[in-house]
């Protein structure tokens, strides 16, 4: 599994440090250096990991098994980088400095004490595989140690990260930590695993049984968070792309009443450029809209919109829905009268039926309208010849 699970993460975590690497360029503060030297260390770590690398790097270091002592010192590296990173977004620099001081002792003991014990462990061949399965059952102590390290790191980031979260200054952000604080469940299931493992060593047995289950949970949050830490960067590309597609839909959507509504109104058309960008043409089409509303007003004859009201709540219908059927309704009663040349004697004082308060409301209820201006046309709608006035 690992042959081809661990490459995997290694490559994520190298683009993701490469896509970092470039904002160094601009942004060499504290949470960006650490950050990106966070994503080397996971990328290290499973790179190490992999069973081709990990005999390579053990011989030519000549210490069997070294890459373990090396991947496993690595994660630990890895989660010291990321409580810094949240640390300086939950303080000032000088306050999260001085937070940081502890726990990079406390660190540094772990990695000390993982040193001593692993040079004091003997070993007689190479353990790609199962390397962790091994410390379990013969050298619990070494490996005992570098648990406590790892669960005590990972639980002060999953903690920091919900806190950051709370007062994350924008959406993506806010995405990010939540993210990375929802890997904690992950670490626990690996935790349990090597412990498990810890504990059925003492009777002679391995963890082989359950060994799928505490890679594929490490390697789940790697993955998780390295999305998590990268999404801040990347993730408003992918707003940017989705309003992009939303104003595409809505444009597509509204552009067919547009087009039969300005046919009969062309005076409110603004000739735009065909290079004008989407969001400028899907804006002018909104107000043409309306502006053709105004202009074939004088076609609607009165009553129109209160017999298009009353048949709507007859219906069930309310709110945008209902407002969205009584301008439309009022649309197809002025383009008839239109059609056969009749203005009525009088006509309703505004085709409005709703006033949205923003761009976005506005673009909502014209796709609405539209739903409700091609429904209203069949012989169930409600006709305005019975409230005409000639």
């Amino acid at each position: 599994m690992n042959s081809y699970l661990y490459p995997l993460c290694s490559s994520i975590a190298f683009v993701a440090f490469a896509y970092k690497v470039r904002i160094l360029r601009r942004d060499r503060s504290p949470t960006q250096v650490f950050l990106t030297t966070n994503l080397l260390f996971i990328c290290l770590t499973f790179f190490v990991s992999t069973p081709s690398v990990w005999v390579q790097i053990s011989d030519a270091a000549g210490i069997i098994n070294f890459s373990g002592l090396l991947s496993q010192s690595s994660v630990i590296l890895s989660a010291a980088c990321q409580q810094i990173v949240l640390l300086h977004l939950l303080h000032d620099r000088r306050e999260a400095w001085r937070k940081s001081v502890p726990r990079i002792c406390a660190l540094a003991i772990i990695l000390i004490g993982m040193v001593i014990l692993f040079s004091a462990a003997t070993a007689t061949q190479e353990k790609p595989d199962d390397f962790a399965l091994s410390k379990a059952q013969y050298y619990p102590l070494y490996l005992s140690i570098y648990l406590l390290g790892f669960t005590m790191n990972q639980i002060d980031v999953g903690l920091l990260g919900w806190k950051c979260a709370k007062v994350a200054p924008t959406p993506w952000l806010y995405r990010g930590l939540i993210l990375i604080a929802l890997t904690l469940p992950f670490s626990v299931i690996y935790v349990g695993c090597r412990v498990a493992a810890i504990i059925v060593g003492n009777f002679g047995m391995s963890g082989h049984d359950w060994e799928i289950v505490a890679q594929l949970s490490v390697s789940a949050a790697a993955i998780i968070q390295m999305v998590g830490w990268t999404v801040p960067d990347w993730g408003r590309h992918v707003s940017a792309a989705w309003s992009w597609l939303n104003d595409w839909r809505s444009f597509r959507e509204v552009r067919s009443l547009h087009q039969e509504l300005t046919r009969h109104a062309p005076q409110v058309v603004l000739n735009l450029d065909t290079a004008t960008e989407l969001r400028t043409r899907l804006y002018r089409i909104v107000v043409e809209i309306r502006d053709a509303q105004w202009a074939l007003r004088t076609w609607v004859p009165q009553g129109t919109a209160e017999a298009a009201c009353a048949w709507a709540k007859a219906r069930g219908l309310n709110g945008v829905e209902l407002a969205a059927v009584v301008e439309a309704t009022q649309l197809r009663a002025a383009l008839r009268c239109k059609a056969q040349g009749q203005p009525p004697v009088r006509h309703e004082e505004t085709p409005l039926a709703a006033e949205p308060q923003s761009l976005a409301d506005e673009i909502g209820f014209q796709r609405h309208l539209v739903r409700a201006f091609n429904q209203v046309s069949g012989p169930d709608f409600p006709h305005s010849e019975s409230t005409q006035n000639r």
